[in-house]
């Protein structure tokens, strides 16, 4: 058994992958979520509603050695986010400090969001951030909450997150789902179990002593244009007829680099949305 630990508050999709390949390595996982009869076996439960202030009865009583904020909102607006990103942090961070607990290092997953380009342009780590919607302001000062924190805090901007049970553009595709080719609309991506392999990877690297960044963007390698995306999806699931209307679902167009994370040798399984999307569609 390993003694190395780690809290995972929001142990949903990407965290429950997360908590699995923990587990495989041999770390105690404790899992923080409102319905804890949907962690993955093996998972220390901790029932919690990240709204309310109250400590949780089953806080862990052993400082963990890794915290990995990985939460989701369950309310897509304004509020909901404040609820979920910030005032839900700022409550771990204060039940830690009741505690008298310092982890190692915090992980808070945060979102391409962030960034505002909408040219096309390449995006890293180092790029302004100047976000126009509640959405990247709020993860901004969440991300803001955690680098000040007091612990030592890595910031992961996952990009768009797809895989087993999230279909959505699989579904719209299947309808005849239509987007203009110029200008390329760029989009990028991380298969799910992709996210949760950075998030381990981060970890097993600070507990080997590797010295983390102040941050690193979670995505595949290659952004593509979302025409190129939809023709290659029609091609391979046979659809051929077209919707009447051409819908686009956002505004945003940039291209985000994993130079930094691939620099620190970290490899994605699934390298473009060619083999992710082909392994959902097999079942896999």
């Amino acid at each position: 058994m390993s003694d190395l630990s780690a809290l995972i508050v929001g142990c949903g999709d990407v965290g429950g992958r997360l908590a699995r390949q923990l587990l495989a390595s041999h770390w105690q996982v404790s899992g923080l979520r409102r319905s804890v009869e949907h962690l993955p076996e093996g998972v220390l439960p901790v029932a919690a509603d990240l709204a309310d202030p109250a400590c949780p009865a089953d806080w862990p009583q052993r400082c963990p050695d890794y915290v990995v904020y990985c939460v989701a909102a369950s309310q897509h607006d304004e509020a909901g986010y404040q609820v979920a990103y910030v005032d839900g942090l700022r409550n771990v961070l204060r039940w830690l400090d009741e505690h008298g607990q310092r982890p190692r290092r915090l992980l808070f997953v945060s979102s391409s969001s962030v960034y505002a380009q909408q040219g096309g342009e390449w995006v890293d780590e180092t790029a302004a951030t100047e976000p126009a919607g509640y959405s990247g302001r709020l993860m901004l000062e969440a991300e803001r909450l955690a680098v000040q924190s007091g612990v030592p805090a890595t910031r992961v901007r996952l990009t768009g997150i797809y895989g087993p049970g999230r279909e959505f553009l699989l579904n719209q595709v299947r309808q005849g789902y239509r987007v203009a080719q110029e200008p390329p609309l760029y989009g990028n991506r991380i298969h799910a179990e992709d996210a949760a392999g950075l998030l381990s990877f981060l970890l097993h690297a600070d507990a080997q002593g590797v010295a983390l960044q102040d941050c690193y963007i979670g995505v595949d390698d290659a952004p593509a244009p979302l025409a190129e995306v939809v023709d290659w999806l029609r091609g391979h699931m046979g659809v051929t007829q077209w919707s009447d209307q051409q819908r686009v679902r956002r505004t945003g167009s940039k291209r985000c680099s994993n130079a930094r994370a691939r620099a620190l040798g970290w490899v994605p399984r699934y390298p473009t949305f060619k083999e992710g999307y082909a392994a959902i569609l097999g079942g896999k």
